[in-house]
């Protein structure tokens, strides 16, 4: 980084026609300098410094941005600088609160609860069968490998274009996953801890909460975290084949083809901030929930 803003410095000297705008010259000062005090907090592994360094690297991401956008006159129809997408999302409040209602809360999180708390049960009925295990595994990796651009006008058809179905294309994208560690989970326990339990003439479900479902947790929040992901993709995804005249995905699909950048990208911080924290609240919970699990353990 260093070496890079000794070169454009010296082109601007040795070629006065080379100019250099100030934007870009402060934008990649303020990148060096938070680098260097990036690799100094994480030389001091503290505790502390596990926030405020991604703090520190996003915001430094953000001046930079701002400075190349400005600095090289690019046009905000291509890329808007991050001020402009600030100026957005504060005088559009009311239309993107509404898109996240919609989206997330009625889409996302529907979906999303739906097809955990199904694949909990199916996961629960597979371990006590064979046949369902044998059978309905495979099936469910074909189902996951299904791109979700094929799948969501379909339930768009099925269900219409109501908040059904894109709950309906979050449920069969979470579903497999959740199944898929729930499965690995159940099964996690070795054979002294289940002969242990039958020592004690535990009966089934008396070993499954007791052993088999503790010892399950760090693989079923394993699943959550990667459904949390994957949920609002695909209500996003759903709202281009069908959407009321609301929700993030039709937004962006509208703004793009009138050229309104800014909005798009509105939307997109919009959807990265919920699931941010989406994600971080499930991370949360599984941490009180596995306390006692390696990973846990600082």
């Amino acid at each position: 980084m260093s070496m890079a803003l000794l070169l454009l410095l010296s082109a601007g000297m040795l070629y006065p026609d080379f100019a250099i705008a100030p934007e870009i010259i402060l934008s990649l000062l303020v990148w060096i300098n938070a680098w260097h005090f990036n690799v100094v907090l994480a030389q001091l592994d503290w505790r502390s410094t596990r926030l405020v360094m991604p703090f520190l690297f996003g915001v430094t991401l953000l001046v930079l941005w701002e400075g190349m956008v400005r600095g090289f006159e690019v046009s905000p129809v291509i890329l808007p600088p991050p001020s402009a997408i600030a100026a957005k999302i504060a005088d559009s409040l009311p239309i993107l609160w509404i898109d996240f209602v919609t989206t997330f809360l009625q889409g996302a999180l529907s979906g999303f609860f739906i097809g955990c708390a199904a694949a909990f049960v199916v996961a629960i009925l597979i371990d006590r069968s064979p046949f369902l295990r044998a059978g309905l595994l495979p099936v469910g990796n074909f189902v996951a490998a299904l791109p979700i651009v094929g799948i969501a006008p379909i339930m768009v058809m099925w269900f219409g274009f109501g908040w059904q179905s894109k709950a309906a294309v979050v449920v069969i994208m979470v579903f497999f996953p959740v199944l898929v560690n729930m499965v690995a989970g159940l099964a996690a326990t070795d054979r002294m801890q289940r002969d242990l339990m039958a020592t004690y003439s535990a009966s089934y479900w008396q070993t499954l909460l007791k052993l088999r479902l503790p010892a399950a947790m760090p693989f079923l929040f394993n699943g959550l975290k990667i459904a949390s992901t994957l949920a609002l993709i695909g209500a996003i995804v759903a709202e281009f084949f069908g959407s009321p005249t609301r929700g993030m995905g039709f937004r962006i699909s509208t703004e793009v083809g009138q050229l309104g950048l800014d909005m798009v990208w509105a939307e997109i911080a919009v959807a990265a901030l919920a699931g941010s924290l989406f994600y971080g609240a499930i991370a949360l919970i599984e941490r009180g929930v596995t306390f006692w699990h390696p990973s846990q353990r600082t």
